[in-house]
C-alpha cells in the first residue's frame, strides 16, 4: 500500500503566498521518506520501468550497487512544494531545470526546499532556488524554478488522498522461471479456432513454455490466425473435422506420448474432458479427475489453491478426498512438502443438518488414517477462519491449518466457482486453471485470462510433466 503520511495526516486547507507578499528569501520545505512502493509507483504512472529503479538483480550491477528511486520521483517533490507551499494554489509553473547529486534510495528522508531568489512585477514572474537533501545532510538535488505566483489570496480545503493498492504479481515468478528453464512442452491446443487460444497459443511457443500443436479443422484455424494477425509458420496442425474429433484426437495423442499436455481452445470443458475420461481413452486413472485454481491472491501471504471450482458439481465424500490428493500432490510439485487443507463449509463446527460439515470431519479424519497422504487436512472450517489467524483465534479455534491454509476444498462447485471469482473480480487475484487426476495435465484458460495466467498455467503443467518424469526415473 503507497500511504503518503504526512498528507494523510495534515488535513489544514492549502493557503498560498501572493506575489506582493513574497519576500526574497523567504522558503517552504517538504519531508519525504522513499520507500519500495513509492518506486513502484512512480513507475507504474509513469511508465518508467528501468531495471536500476526495479530489479535488485540488475542493480547490484550497475553503478551505485543497488535499487535507486528515479530521479523525477525527487522532482516531483520539487512540484509539490511550489503547487501546495510556496507560493502555492493558483501558481502556474514555466520552468525548472534540475540536476541530480546522489542517488535516492529506500529508506532515505528527504527534504526538499524551495527559495525565492527572484521577483520580476511586470508579470508577476518568480524565480526560486530549489534543493534536495538526506538525512545526512547531502545535497541530492539543486536547481532553479520559474513560475507566474498568484494574483490573490486563495484558501482551499486539501484533498483526501485515495489509498492506493499496489498488487504485486510475483507469487509464481520463480515457478514460472523454473519451468522456462525447462524443454518446451510438447502440447495439444484443442479445437484452437478463436484468436484468443491462436493468440495463447503463439505466446507461449514465444516464452518457450510449449510447442504447440493445434488439433482442429484446419481452415477454421487459419481463419482465426488471421482475424489474430499472427503467423503460423513452424506450428503444426493435426486436421480433423470438428471439436469432438479434436478432443478425441488430443486424448490419443496424449496416450500415445505425443504429446505431455491438453489446453483446452474453443469447446466446451465438458466436450474435451469427456473424451479424458472415456473408458478407454489411456488417460484415465482410477483417481476422479478435478480441477485447480492456483491463485496469487494480494492480500494473502503465499499463494492459495481454491478447489473444485469448475467440474464436480456436487462432490461425495469419496470425491473429495480425490480432489484434495490432487490439490496436494500439486502443492508437492511445487515444493510445498505439507500443505495445509482447509475444509470450507460455512461454519466451523459439525452439524448433521449441514452435509458439507460432515463430509469435513470426515475428511480430517481420513487424512489422519493416511487416506489423505502428505497434507495436514482440518475441517469444518469456515473462509475467515481458513485464511486469518485473527478470526480463527477470536472463534477459539486450535488448528494447524486455521489462518495459514495453503489449499482451500469448497464443499460443492457453486461455493468455490463463487469463491473464486470473487478472489480474481473483487481480489485483484491471478488464477493459473489446471485439470488433475489424468495422465496428462490439462489447461484450462479463457478468454478473459491475461497473458500472465496462461503463462501461469502453462508454467504449471510443465513442472508437473517435468517432476513426475523425474519422479518415474528415479523410481
Amino acid at each position: 500500500m503507497f500511504i503518503n503520511t504526512e498528507a494523510d495526516l495534515d488535513q489544514s486547507p492549502l493557503r498560498n503566498r501572493t506575489f506582493d507578499e513574497l519576500a526574497i528569501g523567504e522558503s517552504a520545505s517538504l519531508v519525504r521518506v522513499v520507500g519500495r512502493d513509492d518506486i513502484d509507483l512512480f513507475a507504474t504512472v509513469s511508465g518508467d520501468v528501468n531495471p536500476a529503479h526495479l530489479d535488485p538483480v540488475f542493480a547490484s550491477t550497475d553503478i551505485f550497487g543497488h535499487i535507486v528511486a528515479h530521479g523525477m520521483w525527487t522532482g516531483a517533490l520539487v512540484s509539490a512544494v511550489l503547487g501546495t507551499k510556496l507560493p502555492g494554489p493558483g501558481t502556474i509553473y514555466l520552468e525548472q531545470d534540475l540536476s541530480f547529486r546522489k542517488p535516492v534510495s529506500p529508506g532515505d528522508t528527504i527534504t526538499v526546499t524551495v527559495t525565492v531568489r527572484e521577483k520580476w512585477p511586470e508579470k508577476r514572474i518568480v524565480v526560486l532556488d530549489t534543493r534536495g537533501a538526506n538525512q545526512r545532510g547531502e545535497e541530492v538535488l539543486n536547481g532553479s524554478a520559474t513560475v507566474i505566483a498568484p494574483d490573490r489570496a486563495i484558501e482551499w480545503p486539501r484533498a483526501l488522498l485515495p489509498d492506493v493498492a499496489l498488487v504485486r504479481r510475483d507469487r509464481y515468478e520463480h515457478f514460472v522461471k523454473d519451468a522456462r528453464a525447462l524443454p518446451a512442452l510438447e502440447a495439444a491446443i484443442v479445437h484452437p479456432c478463436s484468436p484468443d487460444v491462436i493468440l495463447a497459443a503463439v505466446e507461449l511457443r514465444n516464452k518457450g513454455l510449449l510447442e504447440p500443436l493445434l488439433v482442429g479443422p484446419e481452415a477454421k484455424i487459419r481463419t482465426a490466425a488471421e482475424e489474430a494477425g499472427v503467423s503460423l509458420d513452424g506450428i503444426p496442425i493435426e486436421a480433423v473435422e470438428h471439436s469432438h474429433a479434436a478432443a478425441a484426437r488430443a486424448v490419443e495423442l496424449a496416450a500415445g506420448g505425443h504429446v505431455a499436455t491438453l489446453m483446452k481452445g474453443s469447446l466446451h470443458t465438458d466436450e474435451l474432458l469427456g473424451a479424458v475420461v472415456a473408458q478407454n481413452s489411456g488417460l484415465r486413472t482410477d483417481r476422479r479427475v478435478s480441477h485447480v485454481y492456483a491463485m496469487s491472491v494480494p492480500a494473502y501471504s503465499k499463494p492459495l489453491v481454491v478447489t473444485d471450482a469448475a467440474i464436480n458439481i456436487q462432490p461425495t465424500l469419496d470425491h473429495k478426498r480425490d480432489i484434495c490428493q490432487n490439490a496436494v500432490d500439486l502443492l508437492h510439485t511445487l515444493g510445498v512438502v505439507e500443505p495445509l487443507v482447509a475444509v470450507l463449509t460455512a461454519v466451523e463446527t459439525v452439524n448433521s443438518r449441514m452435509p458439507s460439515t460432515l463430509d469435513a470431519a470426515a475428511l480430517t479424519v481420513m487424512a489422519a488414517r493416511g487416506q489423505i497422504t502428505g497434507a495436514r487436512v482440518d475441517g469444518p472450517l469456515a473462509f475467515d477462519n481458513a485464511i486469518n489467524c485473527d478470526a480463527a483465534r477470536n472463534k477459539g479455534i486450535i488448528s494447524p491449518v486455521a489462518g495459514q491454509a495453503d489449499i482451500l476444498l469448497v464443499p460443492d462447485l457453486e461455493a468455490g466457482n463463487m469463491l473464486a471469482k470473487q478472489l480474481i473480480y473483487f481480489g485483484g487475484a491471478d488464477a493459473a486453471g489446471l485439470v488433475l487426476g489424468a495422465r496428462v495435465p490439462i489447461i484450462l484458460t479463457s478468454r478473459a485470462d491475461s497473458l500472465r495466467t496462461r503463462i501461469a498455467s502453462a508454467a504449471l503443467a510443465k513442472l508437473i510433466v517435468f517432476r513426475r518424469s523425474q519422479g518415474a526415473k528415479s523410481a
